[in-house]
């Protein structure tokens, strides 16, 4: 079974397609008869690459590869040079495609990559993660991170289509798909309360990686995306609900030095957060606020940091270089109900403090 979901954004739409593998080749009609450039990381590469290089073949285009170290600190501007250096040297011209194989770091990598390179050249995404596929492989955000934050250089850059192979799911360590699952929770929060309710009732098989269930899930998520994102392109409102559990989720993952927490982990617990500050800024009902907090802790999830938290003023300063931040006033996403979030929250930094203590465990 296959589900197509269309982005509307007049020249530069695109259709996301989730299936199986042996429904992927028709997906990369666009790529007939140019060459790509296929950029994967360390991990994915090995595992997916030949099947990706088949498919893209199979469709009509000859394939080049290049390969970054796993991991977030490959999501850099050396990284960024490394890329534009292989691709002259495979003679990439305007006409060629850079694919993303992987997982969100390679995506935003080779997003940003495509945007600038000649000018920018076309783009398709190929997520192999399942927070790749209901996230970052859509809505066109691209970019790299700074050693003062995350995702501070980048451009807004469209694919010309998104093909999720869900069989690349079955090879996903454990904790890489649980981490996934912060950001589907998250969609249920932020506009669908109905999504919400089938994950609560679908515990099992979200466990089990039921493909039948997740080809739902995930096309749900990234329709809710698209809304999203057709109404608001490049973030001047609406799209910053998005960002639920970002504000602190993003300093976490920076105070760890991203090696800590994956970004699943990091949100969850920005999530949590954000939670307990919508609970007293905006009256977000405690029944829903524990609904949230049973979900994520049902799929495994953490909602407290490992160990000892960073310090306050570590983690203030990273949320101070969140790109929602007005005037070095912080910008919080906050619940009204599950299903319904607002925007543009200021939080007192009393409340901010102590809410905090409620992220160690124990």
């Amino acid at each position: 079974m296959t589900k197509t979901v269309s982005v509307a954004l007049g020249e530069r739409s695109y259709n996301i397609n989730i299936g199986p593998d042996a429904q992927m080749s028709a997906a990369c009609a666009l790529v007939r008869g140019r060459h790509c450039l296929m950029v994967s990381d360390s991990n994915v590469m090995p595992a997916w690459g030949d099947q990706c290089e088949a498919i893209l073949t199979a469709a009509g285009a000859t394939v080049g590869r290049a390969t970054v170290p796993a991991g977030e600190q490959s999501k850099s501007l050396a990284c960024v040079q490394d890329l534009y250096d292989q691709a002259l040297a495979q003679g990439l011209d305007r006409r060629s495609v850079i694919v993303a194989l992987g997982g969100g770091m390679v995506g935003d990598l080779a997003g940003y990559v495509a945007g600038t390179y000649l000018r920018g050249i076309s783009f398709l995404q190929m997520p192999t993660t399942l927070l790749a596929m209901v996230d970052s492989s859509v809505g066109g955000k691209t970019g790299v991170n700074l050693p003062q934050g995350k995702n501070l250089i980048g451009v807004f850059y469209q694919p010309i289509e998104v093909v999720a192979n869900l069989d690349t799911l079955s090879t996903l360590p454990e904790r890489e798909y649980v981490s996934g699952l912060a950001e589907v929770i998250k969609y249920g929060v932020i506009w669908d309360a109905d999504l919400f309710a089938s994950l609560e009732s679908n515990v099992a098989h979200l466990a089990s990686r039921d493909q039948a269930y997740l080809t739902e899930v995930v096309a749900r998520c990234c329709a809710i995306k698209g809304d999203v994102v057709q109404q608001d392109e490049r973030e001047g409102g609406l799209r910053a609900i998005l960002n639920y559990g970002h504000t602190m989720g993003h300093a976490i993952e920076q105070v760890s030095s991203y090696n800590t927490y994956l970004h699943g982990e990091a949100i969850t617990i920005g999530m949590h957060y954000a939670g307990l500050l919508s609970r007293d800024v905006l009256g977000f009902p405690e029944d829903d606020r524990q609904r949230v907090n049973a979900l994520m802790a049902a799929v495994g999830l953490p909602l407290t940091f490992r160990g000892e938290m960073p310090s306050w003023d570590a983690m203030r300063q990273a949320m101070s270089a969140d790109k929602k931040t007005s005037a070095g006033v912080l910008k919080f996403v906050l619940a009204k109900r599950i299903g319904e979030v607002a925007f543009g929250c200021e939080v007192d930094d009393d409340l901010l403090v102590q809410h905090c203590g409620c992220l160690v465990d124990g």
